[in-house]
């Protein structure tokens, strides 16, 4: 199975490309959008080549999650640390946007690997910001403590007007939870499927160090207390037990990006299958058609109008190299 890449590889080329020619380059005011609805809006200047500002807009939150200034918990904290003296946080952002960074590509590392590792750093601000409390959360889980304003249940945004839902009342595991909507009703059947199936591969012997997995119709009882209108779900809801073996050292950055995006995963996935099955039913409704055509004798095939002029049925392959000549 395919899993998402963290970094945007949009912002990834042209950091690159910029870095690699700034006093060649010519001024740009660039738009993109990513999945779950993040945007960004990156923008140089040949008259300041070395400084790139980079605005970021996130998903809208529910009103079960907490957004701090517009970001949430632990975000600002977040981006110092990940981005050091390169970053610099513009406030107030600019208007629709959550967050506005002026970038000094100047303040790169001179060292090749680590310039590239910090431009895949910057690329990957989604997972940073909207990542932030998770990795808070995950990071006591690795130490097995949990923090004070953090003990009880937990609403993070990861699609427009959608959570997910974290449990860290024990310094053992911590407990994540969502509730899987879709709105078409062929995407519903595929997805129940889907997570039905994955349950079931992970009680599989290869996968006995995966974190725990259960899917259900019906709210757990771990979402006791959440808002009614964040326990409406079309797909059951998927739970998953993290506990701190998944979170050493550098496994909690591949554990932050899974959990983050674990939804939009399963969305591939559904629309990949879909897409899978209607090609199949086209090949096969073609050979059917082909066969009808190979079944016709001769006789049936050329017909006569009233005029008394004749005509032939022509067959599927004959219609077609017709219309490409």
């Amino acid at each position: 199975m395919i899993l998402l890449q963290s970094p945007s590889r949009f912002l990834l080329q042209i950091l690159q490309d910029r870095l690699l020619s700034p006093d060649k380059g010519v001024d740009l005011d660039c738009h993109s959008v990513e999945f779950d609805d993040v945007r960004y809006h990156i923008q140089f200047s040949m008259r300041n080549p070395h400084v790139v500002v980079l605005s970021v807009s996130l998903p809208i939150p529910p009103p079960e999650a907490i957004f701090f200034d517009g970001l949430p918990f632990g975000a600002i904290e977040a981006i110092k640390a990940a981005y050091g003296a390169v970053a610099q946080i513009l406030d107030p952002p600019k208007d629709g946007y959550n967050l506005t960074m002026k970038l000094n590509l100047s303040k790169l590392p001179s060292d090749e690997e680590q310039r590239q590792a910090l431009l895949v750093k910057i690329a990957s601000v989604r997972e940073v910001v909207l990542g932030a409390p998770l990795r808070f959360v995950l990071k006591n889980l690795a130490t097995k403590t949990v923090a004070p304003e953090m003990d009880q249940l937990i609403a993070l945004v990861h699609r427009p007007k959608e959570s997910f839902f974290l449990l860290p009342q024990q310094a053992e595991k911590v407990t994540v939870v969502y509730p899987m909507r879709f709105q078409d009703s062929t995407d519903i059947v595929l997805a129940t499927s889907f997570l039905q199936e994955l349950i079931e591969s992970r009680r599989t012997a290869g996968l006995n160090n995966a974190p725990s997995c259960m899917w259900s119709p019906s709210p757990p009882l771990e979402l006791k207390g959440a808002p009614a209108q964040a326990l409406t779900a079309n797909a059951g809801f998927v739970t998953f037990v993290i506990f701190p073996r998944h979170v050493e050292g550098k496994k909690i950055d591949r554990t932050v990006w899974s959990l983050l995006t674990f939804h939009a995963y399963v969305s591939y996935h559904v629309k990949c299958s879909e897409g899978f099955m209607h090609t199949r039913m086209r090949r096969r409704v073609e050979s059917l058609i082909q066969a009808l055509d190979r079944a016709k004798p001769e006789s049936e095939k050329s017909k006569k109008l009233v005029s008394g002029k004749s005509f032939k049925r022509l067959s599927l392959n004959e219609a077609r190299s017709n219309s490409n000549s």
